[in-house]
């Protein structure tokens, strides 16, 4: 009982974009490598087996990827997880026509949710939001 009351009694995994990297893709889709830096402020390691990973921007999915990856992050410890993320034509389409009226300098919500896979009891859910800003125009003079 007290094994099992320990595994309740723990802080969430702190999950924050570290890289992101084209990967070939379809005629139809764009792949990227999405690395994910995972820091667990837990005093006991957690061991994962396999990701998922979804993308929304201004409240409409974008992009999804799965991994079959194994690993563990070190107690008070941090480790890279590497995602392939696909996104669809039919998804870049419809983020293109809603960001059409966004303007340089503006902001354009996100959410990042997922997972790492642990067995019955282990998942770990984490999740990410913020405001991505366009860039504003390089002004050359």
């Amino acid at each position: 009982m007290t094994g099992c009351a320990s595994l309740l009694d723990q802080d969430p995994l702190r999950v924050d974009l570290a890289g992101l990297e084209p990967l070939p893709g379809q005629e139809l889709e764009m792949r990227f490598a999405v690395k994910l830096r995972v820091q667990n402020p837990n005093d006991h390691a957690v061991d994962f087996d396999g990701v998922a990973l979804d993308l929304d921007i201004n409240g409409q999915p974008l992009a999804s990827g799965v991994s079959d990856q194994r690993g563990s992050v070190p107690r008070f410890g941090e480790t890279l997880v590497t995602v392939p993320l696909s996104i669809s034509a039919f998804s870049a389409v419809r983020q293109a026509w809603g960001a059409a009226n966004y303007q340089p300098g503006q902001g354009l919500p996100y959410r990042l949710t997922g997972k790492l896979a642990g067995g019955l009891f282990g998942t770990h859910r984490f999740n990410d939001s913020g405001t991505l800003t366009w860039p504003e125009p390089v002004n050359p003079y």
